[in-house]
């Protein structure tokens, strides 16, 4: 499937082809933190499959948790928004944060991982009044 997606302020734009059946929730507590959400949702890209269009995003370097690895994050120098992560040494497969997708509502998750550090009103969201947009 091919899509195209941007930062929040546009100085970063992409386009990629993924497989719909790639999607995933990260619930890991790195993911939250940098997130700043309760999960991540992310799409599995090949690097043959992405190609950065405008921009060149700020890298990060963080050392995962169980495996030691180091994973360049990279996000929006400008607004911040993360764009994606990979492997410093050997870049193969790109984590695309399918919310900057402009395609987003057709990548639903196919899959949780670290489920362990999943909070547990996430899956509690329905009981909760909705509010449909903002008031003025």
């Amino acid at each position: 499937m091919h899509i195209d997606g941007a930062c929040h302020c546009g100085y970063i734009t992409y386009e990629a082809e993924v497989d719909p059946a790639a999607v995933g929730i990260c619930h890991c507590t790195d993911c939250q933190v940098m997130s700043g959400s309760a999960f991540r949702i992310t799409v599995r890209v090949p690097a043959e499959n992405f190609k950065l269009l405008t921009g060149k995003p700020k890298i990060y370097v963080k050392t995962t948790a169980d495996s030691g690895n180091p994973r360049a994050q990279g996000f929006c120098p400008e607004c911040g928004s993360p764009i994606y992560a990979t492997s410093v040494s050997n870049p193969q497969v790109y984590g695309l944060r399918v919310a900057t997708a402009r395609q987003r509502a057709l990548l639903p998750p196919k899959r949780q991982g670290w489920c362990r550090s999943a909070l547990d009103w996430v899956t509690k969201l329905d009981a909760l009044p909705r509010v449909e947009k903002q008031a003025p």
